[in-house]
């Protein structure tokens, strides 16, 4: 059994140009909330969560409408269609708001791209178990986590390059960067997964019906599971929202010159994705997970005793790439994996309101520390998060991979 790795590309751009659009977002969003329309941190904070609040709402929704879509496009690529063009035509919009300094339109733009985004996110997402086999799915996950990896790089290139070292600079290229992005990656899409055309994986040894009540040994590994993804965003994107004003306030790093660190750790977790795919093919999800979770903790416990902005800080950035890729790689086909393949969508639903409902409210408590309290209690902050992730995970029995005696190295060329 083998991976078809070419099919996974092309399914993974959506994921692509999400990837890129959030990391615009986190970077970008808060920056100009508060210098162009001079929002204090609280206030950032609650705006910065207003996409997990819908997201709350939207992902398992449109997941489980998705599952039971049934059109000449497929089941899941109408929703990509639709909500990305609202998203790109709403982003186009925030760069005119922006301009004008018209603070009523840019929130009222922001809220149709999120919603655009919420739209087809899970829709997008539950695309690669559709089409890979539960064995597989954690080196595919890997294969959409590079691409999603490679999204965020174009986002941090395009901060790097486009936004000039200066207090106010403009905005405008880098929102047009990540539109055309989007566009394109769309079309792509588009063309090349033919969802009607492609051969679904069925469970080999269920029934495809949904519904049905899970034992209960997995229902308490699923939420356990659950829990810890929830923990581990409560702790990684609070470092993500507010990292850009962090550098700003405590190490005195002035415009785009704060996406070098990120860059080293989103270039690092390129590297790494696909290698602990097969790492959990060998030694299983779960212990890939807690190591990456041990190497997060330890990561923000590092920053935290840093006092200037040094190269230490791109060491200690690309060890983070490595604890995140074995993390994010991994626990995604552990839900899923407790799902029937007629549930693939709900089941990702469930994944991503965990993960939004963490985000919802992170950006607003990491922010009234940052605002109350200091700016260094950032990272002790995303420390303690971090460690009750890892003592969630360790209580999770079920949708584990099946360690190999041996493994053999596929070849990268895609299956005929």
């Amino acid at each position: 059994m083998k991976l078809n790795y070419k099919q996974t590309f092309f399914i993974g751009l959506a994921f692509l140009y999400i990837s890129a659009f959030w990391q615009f977002y986190d970077s970008i969003i808060p920056l100009i909330l508060q210098k162009t329309f001079h929002f204090k941190e609280t206030l950032t904070g609650v705006i910065m969560a207003m996409d997990n609040v819908l997201a709350l709402f939207l992902l398992p929704l449109f997941g489980a409408l998705s599952d039971k879509t049934v059109s000449r496009y497929g089941k899941r690529m109408p929703y990509i269609v639709v909500g990305t063009l609202v998203s790109i035509v709403a982003l186009l919009l925030m760069v005119f708001a922006n301009e004008q300094k018209s603070v009523g339109l840019f929130i009222f733009s922001l809220g149709i791209a999120l919603l655009g985004m919420g739209v087809f996110r899970s829709p997008a997402v539950a695309l690669m178990p559709d089409f890979t086999p539960k064995p597989l799915r954690s080196k595919a996950n890997g294969v959409i986590s590079l691409m999603g990896a490679i999204g965020g790089l174009f986002t941090l290139l395009a901060i790097h390059f486009l936004i000039p070292q200066q207090e106010n600079p403009k905005y405008m290229p880098v929102f047009i960067a990540v539109a055309l992005l989007m566009l394109v990656c769309l079309a792509i899409l588009m063309v090349t997964v033919r969802e009607n055309k492609m051969t679904p994986v069925h469970d080999v040894e269920e029934e495809t019906k949904t519904g049905g009540k899970l034992p209960k040994d997995v229902k308490k590994s699923l939420v356990f599971i659950l829990a810890a993804v929830f923990f581990c965003y409560m702790s990684f994107n609070a470092l993500t929202s507010a990292y850009s004003r962090y550098v700003e306030r405590i190490w005195h790093i002035q415009g785009g010159a704060f996406a070098g660190s990120l860059l080293v750790f989103t270039l690092v977790a390129i590297v790494s994705f696909i290698p602990v795919g097969i790492a959990a093919e060998k030694i299983g999800r779960k212990k890939t997970i807690l190591c990456g979770l041990v190497i997060l903790t330890l990561v923000y416990c590092l920053l935290f005793l840093l006092q200037n902005y040094s190269a230490a800080i791109y060491f200690i950035f690309a060890l983070g790439g490595i604890g995140f890729a074995a993390f994010t790689v991994n626990m995604y086909p552990m839900v899923v994996d407790m799902s029937k393949s007629a549930d693939v969508g709900r089941y990702t639903g469930y994944y991503y309101t965990f993960a939004m409902a963490a985000q919802i409210f992170t950006p607003i408590l990491s922010g009234m520390f940052l605002e109350h309290i200091s700016y260094k209690t950032l990272f002790p902050y995303a420390a303690f998060f971090s460690l009750l992730s890892l003592g969630a995970m360790i209580f999770v029995r079920h949708g584990d991979s099946k360690p190999k005696q041996k493994i053999s190295l596929e070849s990268f060329a895609a299956d005929d």
